[in-house]
């Protein structure tokens, strides 16, 4: 029998899904690059908060031992501070009576600021060689650290040993500490002390060509004469013992603000000051103790009546130059090496005299940025002389590094957290399903559990198709071996294909003669399946969708728990029938393990979401007092299931009631029917949002179902990303070992809840060995679908029903292994 729904007047206008699906079409390139964006931010993020704390790119390597055959004697034996003026090396030693005090590896949030405040104390200039992650972390204290008066020294970016390292790698460190002194202080500088460096007589064949390279970009390389060894925690007296010079002599000394525990430092600096004073010293900077020590060397020759100039070194190897221009390389004659002018700060060439260091001065701000370093800022003061005033690009890029380093700073640790809490998550959804999915088999299988007395009243099956031509005869053909009586109807929502032409034929040659065919215009799904509801003949409805096939027992199965008035609505058991692709397989798993475990989960807590598309039936009486399909939603199924609890009725899962239905085949029809799953979702749950607050079933649902519903169906999925871009970043950068015995301990949990899912469904387990695949390629592809769809949500797109392409291949039951 076929019947078609007139059509009235003029052709009926779309429907609203109809009408924004031109608007949806448009915006869901731009969400899908959205959601690359947002992981490729958390990759970046972890990246870089890596980078910081030396897990990527970093190395440990540290060089010992190693020949300085090639170093220059005057090297070896001079004093701690190097400098490479006109492209020789000339060493210059701390004034006697002076100490150059001077503070490595911070800054660090916890002993800096005590060690600035002992300094401010006790008014005393000190030099801080510090590691751009650190300061890029604590920008604060880098800057408070300048204002106080203090000078500041690059001690490398990831504090690596250049030895090791190409000359990229040197630059970058260099120029990236530049950019974090830049972004946090407003300064660049010209003082440089690599990690693990000590006195000059360290300097070996492998660290030479690196200082002199440095040396000709401008910098000046600071040692130390005497190294209170603090790091080793010998004690407060052995500290200050050991920071003390002999005899009188001048001295660089070495303290640590940072890289360990720092409590005896802290103890130490107080009496360590007070006791130099004691004997006569006094402190400055290494830019002062440059000063110092010209201005002495000047006065030894000027009482020797030698005449001072430029490029002359005394008997002690000492050069007579102004203290500026061994600390900063500040331009003379403002000439570089290869003879063009240089400019100054203030735009105005260098005054007369040969360029300090390595011949070259750029404008203020450059170092860094080319690897130059320029000349001091204007108001700073003789014991910051190296500072440079950070100006232009290279001011705002460090101003953007310190902002990303804030971003990563906060974003990790909150990722951590959320890490976490999806891991608890996921262990206790695991926990909770396997203990209800136990306690609902043992239930429902019980010999005496019975829904109560057997049904045998006829029920209306409805089959929505729309260009069905592939599947509709199998539809059918498993539909005429019901071992309960049904009547059939077919609603035909506008096909192209020949869908109701097919079916007619298929129902006559299957002799069947409890067919209808109805024919619409295309409205949708939701418009088709309230047709057939209104169309419906009995009391009891049976929707299915047009690509899928019953078994023979499978409509029985389903309407025996309307022998409890209570129940509206029940939920089949969905087999996934072409499951012998690698795609199949992956939903096979999904479906069993996923959908089916949680629905025995759900159905002990009376709160099931959602009635599946493929096989669910309902009072007809229940569906039309919610009011039929809604097309408020792209899930109508999950959109009527959270209706009918509202309404009061309850909704079961029967088991026993197998349907088997075509999943899609490709990654593309995946992805188009998990979005708009995904999405409809959602929609579904903000609809209803005022269960929340209902009393009885409606209030249930509410505060048990759609809690549950949020936390592992959209939430944990979300976030669930986390524990695998945290697993590869652990492989790759942390512990390979360690972290792949995580992953598969995940793996190993996940196999037990799949496998014991597959027992109760009586399933063969030889599909499980697609499981590890699909952890790592299906899983990751419905990450980014809840993701796209959570993004179309916060957006405001909506998205119209879509229609998947059919093959057809499932066929009946019998036929499916």
């Amino acid at each position: 029998m076929t019947t078609t729904t007139p059509s009235r007047g003029r052709r009926r206008a779309p429907t609203r899904i109809q009408r924004a699906a031109g608007k949806a079409a448009a915006l869901q390139k731009p969400r899908v690059i959205l959601a690359g964006l947002l992981l490729l931010a958390l990759t970046s993020i972890m990246l870089l908060d890596g980078y910081l704390r030396a897990e990527v790119g970093g190395d440990q390597r540290v060089r010992t031992g190693a020949s300085s055959s090639q170093v220059p004697d005057k090297v070896l034996d001079g004093g701690p501070i190097l400098t490479f003026r006109g492209g020789q090396a000339t060493t210059v030693s701390v004034p006697d009576k002076t100490i150059a005090l001077t503070f490595d590896d911070g800054p660090n949030p916890t002993w800096t600021p005590q060690v600035l405040q002992i300094l401010e104390k006790y008014d005393v200039p000190a030099t801080f060689f510090v590691v751009g992650s650190m300061v890029s972390r604590y920008p604060g204290i880098v800057a408070d650290m300048v204002e106080q008066g203090n000078e500041v020294g690059i001690h490398t970016f990831t504090h690596v040993d250049l030895s090791y390292q190409s000359d990229a790698r040197v630059n970058r460190e260099m120029q990236q500490t530049q950019l974090a002194l830049a972004g946090a202080a407003g300064i660049t500088t010209t003082l440089f002390r690599a990690p693990y460096s000590s006195e000059t007589d360290a300097v070996d064949n492998y660290s030479w060509p690196v200082y002199k390279k440095l040396g000709e970009d401008g910098y000046t390389s600071v040692f130390v004469d005497t190294d209170s060894d603090d790091w080793k925690r010998p004690g407060v007296s052995k500290i200050i013992k050991w920071a003390t010079p002999e005899d009188g002599e001048g001295a660089s000394v070495l303290f640590h603000d940072a890289g360990g525990e720092r409590s005896q430092t802290i103890k130490a600096l107080p009496t360590y000051i007070e006791k130099m004073r004691a004997k006569g010293y006094t402190f400055t900077t290494i830019s002062g103790a440059i000063q110092g020590e010209e201005s002495s060397a000047n006065g030894r020759q000027a009482a020797n009546g030698q005449e001072a100039g430029a490029g002359q070194e005394t008997a002690t190897g000492q050069e007579t130059a102004t203290g500026q221009e061994a600390a900063t390389g500040t331009a003379g004659s403002g000439q570089q090496s290869g003879g063009q002018t240089q400019q100054g700060p203030n735009d105005q060439a260098g005054q007369a005299g040969q360029a300090g260091q390595s011949g070259q001065a750029g404008q203020s701000g450059q170092a860094g940025q080319s690897g130059q370093v320029g000349q001091p800022g204007a108001g700073v003061s003789n014991l910051q002389a190296a500072h440079r005033e950070a100006t232009g690009a290279t001011l705002y890029e460090g101003k953007a590094l310190i902002g990303a380093v804030a971003v990563a700073e906060w974003a990790v640790p909150v990722l951590s957290v959320g890490l976490m809490v999806v891991g608890v998550a996921v262990m206790g959804r695991f926990g909770m399903m396997l203990i209800l999915a136990r306690r609902h088999y043992r239930q429902r299988n019980k010999r005496r559990f019975s829904w109560g007395p057997p049904v045998h009243q006829p029920a209306s099956v409805i089959v929505p198709a729309y260009n069905e031509k592939e599947c509709i005869a199998n539809t059918l053909e498993s539909l005429s071996k019901s071992t309960h009586p049904i009547e059939i109807i077919v609603v035909d929502d506008g096909s192209t294909d020949g869908t109701s032409e097919i079916a007619r034929t298929a129902a006559y040659e299957l002799g069947m003669n409890n067919v209808r065919v109805i024919r619409q215009e295309n409205a949708g799904k939701p418009a088709a399946l309230n047709n057939g509801v209104r169309s419906a003949s009995y009391d009891i409805v049976v929707m299915m969708d047009g690509d899928t096939v019953f078994e023979p027992d499978t409509v029985r199965q389903l309407v025996q728990p309307f022998a409890d008035r209570e129940v509206g609505a029940v939920a089949g058991n969905a087999k996934v029938g072409n499951r012998n692709t690698v795609i199949g397989a992956w939903q096979h798993i999904e479906y069993v393990m996923g959908f089916n475990l949680d629905r025995r989960m759900y159905d002990l807590l009376r709160c099931m979401p959602t009635i599946p598309g493929a096989i669910g039936a309902f009072r007809r009486e229940a569906v039309l007092e919610v009011g039929g399909m809604s097309e408020d939603t792209l899930a109508e199924d999950t959109d009527i299931t959270i209706a009918m609890h509202r309404a009061g009725w309850r909704v079961v899962y029967q088991e026993h009631a197998r349907a088997w239905t075509e999943a899609p085949g490709s990654l593309k029809q995946l992805w188009s029917q998990r979005y708009r799953w995904s999405y409809g979702t959602m929609q579904a749950l903000w609809k209803h949002r005022k269960s929340l607050t209902d009393k009885g079933p409606s209030g249930r649902f509410g505060r048990v179902g759609m809690p549950l519903v949020v936390i592992f169906q959209i939430l944990t999925p979300v976030f669930a990303p986390l524990i695998d871009v945290f697993t590869v970043y652990s492989m790759i950068f942390v512990d390979f070992q360690a972290a792949l015995l995580a992953w598969l301990a995940v793996l190993g949990v996940q196999l037990l809840c799949a496998a014991y899912a597959f027992r109760l469904d009586r399933e063969k387990y030889r599909y499980l060995l697609m499981m590890p695949l699909q952890q790592l390629a299906y899983r990751q592809m419905m990450y980014l679908v809840l993701i796209h769809s959570c993004i179309t949500a916060l957006t405001g797109g909506r998205l119209r029903w879509q229609k998947l392409k059919r093959t057809g291949e499932v066929g009946t039951p019998a036929g499916v292994s």
